[in-house]
């Protein structure tokens, strides 16, 4: 009997998560500050907290229907309409998934052949590499240049074959934390018009932007019937742990979504999904003030790395402030990353992990400042011994 199994690890070698669990293993170990993975280190706020015990103790402990409870879709419909002007149906374009890495991994699988070609900007987010894998396709970067992550144009028109059949985009980015502007994104739709080709936007941190605004590709004209727009409750509420994301597209695209997802996790966290979907029903009360408290902390690190010696680039948006290590005399972001925690007690995460060619990253290091104001400050006072 024959598997695919060889034929997976094959295609997944070396687009594995190891690093994450390898350098927050590292944290534990040396008692380390850990600045690598995308996580805060307090929970979101009490209420939101308080509606999940609530439903739990409601009886709302069993398996949901597949495609999320009829109050989260419905919250999720009205949030599109009330930040974006965009019009979901909650019946038909609506799902709810095991976060946004599910609703990604779904999506891809769902919507992919062998031998696709799947268009992404470079550094990536590394599950779109693996699920693209998995999903038996193949991926084509696009290169995001410093200091300004932009694109150019050529390069995206070059990136398009024959077989390309979507383009992958995340707004704001992760690792960078750019924002791509809307003259980026108008330049994307029209690719993806030209080519007839799909998209799938990954915009869980659509609330956390500093400098610019939050434009979603599908409120472009001519892209809402061919974009997959996914989102999570994680980053925008901080409560990372609960896994409760969504996809929004035409019914045909949520409908293949769903016909893999239920193959997935089939479901999730029914008391979490009536927290979220009261979350998302208070509209700003709880989105308001988070970019706020987030963009104090994001120009503290930034200003501090750029005090002890490293070239910090300042993000418009999400978790992460890119730094090139060089300035202080080291070469690669690897070796430079492990030997951080045993020096200075810090972790963070090499940029080469998030790149097709490591060289291209090679000198790069992610640091995340979704971390106490005094977490951060102790982080830095540690790193001073890098100073020059």
């Amino acid at each position: 009997m024959t598997t695919r199994a060889p034929y997976l690890n094959s295609r997944l070698q070396g687009y594995t998560t190891t690093i994450f669990a390898e350098m927050s293993a590292l944290a534990v170990a040396t008692k380390s500050i850990n600045l690598g993975q995308g996580f805060p280190d307090t929970d979101g706020p009490a209420e939101i907290r308080q509606w999940a015990v609530d439903a739990l103790l409601a009886g709302h402990n069993q398996y949901p229907p597949g495609k999320g409870i009829p109050e989260l879709r419905n919250a999720v419909a009205d949030h599109q309409r009330h930040f974006y002007g965009l019009e979901y149906d909650p019946e038909d374009e609506v799902l709810v998934t095991a976060g946004a890495t599910e609703a990604v991994a779904a999506t891809l699988l769902a919507l992919c052949e062998v031998g696709d070609d799947v268009v992404m900007f470079e550094p990536f987010y590394d599950s779109y590499a693996a699920c693209t894998a998995m999903a038996g396709a193949n991926r084509r970067v696009v290169p995001l240049r410093r200091p300004g992550w932009s694109f150019d144009p050529a390069d995206l028109e070059a990136a398009i074959t024959p077989r390309t059949r979507l383009v992958m985009v995340n707004t704001p980015h992760n690792p960078t934390g750019k924002v791509f502007t809307r003259e980026e994104l108008e330049l994307i739709a029209r690719t993806c018009i030209e080519h007839d080709l799909l998209a799938v936007t990954d915009e869980v941190y659509e609330h956390l932007v500093y400098e610019g605004e939050h434009v979603p590709l599908a409120s472009i004209p001519g892209m809402r019937e061919r974009t997959v727009t996914i989102s999570s409750a994680g980053k925008t509420f901080s409560f990372t742990g609960w896994k409760i994301g969504w996809a929004c597209a035409p019914a045909p695209l949520i409908a293949a979504v769903r016909t893999v997802k239920q193959f997935l996790t089939y479901v999730s966290g029914t008391p979490f999904q009536y927290a979220v979907a009261s979350a998302l029903d208070a509209g700003e009360r709880y989105v308001s003030n988070v970019a706020d408290s987030l963009r104090s902390r994001r120009d503290l690190l930034c200003e501090g790395l750029g005090a002890i010696g490293f070239d910090a680039i300042r993000p418009s948006g999400a978790y992460f402030v890119t730094t090139d290590v060089r300035p202080l005399g080291y070469e690669d972001g690897v070796d430079f990353c492990m030997m951080l925690p045993e020096r200075c007690g810090v972790v963070a995460i090499p940029s080469s992990v998030f790149y097709d060619d490591p060289e291209a990253g090679r000198p790069l290091v992610r640091w995340t400042f979704c971390k106490r104001r005094e977490v951060l400050e102790e982080a830095l006072g540690r790193l001073q011994v890098l100073a020059r």
